[in-house]
């Protein structure tokens, strides 16, 4: 029995005296010092080794698809009234999308709400309730991107001075292809970033060995003013133009150093 035990200390002493031989050596790398011959050494050294470019492609294209954040805003002595009020505007206003071809399935609720307008009375010290204010926004995709500006008359016309329209942006409702030519360029252009610096370094450029992508979707926004706009539509045709979309994509790519 007590040379089973003793032949376990020793099995243990062996494990505490491997571990501290790892440590010891590591610490010695680590303050630059040298191991002693036949010693263990551990390296822990993560250091990024490689040519780390990036690169970027851009693709203009023609956006075919316009959102619009539009609906209606409607203020009144108490919230049955004001609530009645943005109920009929807004139900015109559905009533004219539909009407020039917007289908129920691009119209999305973005906002709703009922909140007290108050104001501060100065002989009493106090705020004091003076109505109730009811807000309802919607989003509206446009397909026939060419028709926005008569959808947009229309609807300002349909909700009279109740009507809120808070923009406009243009975007691309599928930008696989337009993402593809880009990701082309942006991988030329980290490619000759690298082999640049190869050059300059006087190394030889290996195979990527590290690829990373972030794609960035800039739709173009136009901010509208739904007040005075909504007052002129009856007199003034809406004037829009969708421009050109930027689609970019930047990757990072990490070159291996042939030697």
């Amino acid at each position: 029995m007590k040379r089973i035990w003793l032949v376990a200390i020793s099995a243990a002493l062996v494990v505490v005296l491997g571990i501290g031989g790892l440590v010891l050596a590591q610490n010695s790398e680590d303050s630059g010092g040298t191991t002693a011959p036949g010693s263990v050494s551990v390296n822990l050294n993560n250091q990024q080794v490689g040519i780390w470019v990036n690169g970027e492609g851009k693709v203009s294209v023609a956006p075919d698809l316009a959102v619009v954040q539009l609906g209606i805003e409607a203020q009144a002595n108490t919230v049955a009234e004001a609530q009645s009020q943005a109920s009929t505007a807004m139900d015109a206003v559905m009533k004219a999308l539909k009407a020039n071809g917007v289908a129920d399935k691009d119209i999305k609720t973005q906002y709703f709400s009922i909140n007290r307008v108050t104001r501060w009375d100065d002989k009493l010290q106090r705020e004091e309730v003076i109505g109730y204010r009811v807000s309802n926004l919607v989003t509206a995709k446009i397909r026939a991107i060419g028709k926005a500006g008569d959808i947009i008359d229309a609807v300002a016309e349909a909700g009279g001075d109740l009507t809120r329209i808070n923009g406009i942006s243009f975007t691309v409702e599928n930008p696989a292809v337009a993402q593809t030519e880009a990701r082309a360029k942006a991988m030329a252009d980290a490619k000759a970033k690298a082999e640049q610096l190869a050059r300059l370094g006087g190394v030889k450029l290996g195979s990527p060995t590290y690829i990373s992508e972030n794609t960035y979707f800039a739709p173009y926004p136009v901010a509208m003013a739904g007040g005075e706009f909504a007052r002129d539509a009856a007199a003034v045709k809406t004037p829009i133009s969708p421009g050109e979309t930027d689609i970019t994509v930047n990757v990072q790519v990490t070159y291996a150093i042939i030697e």
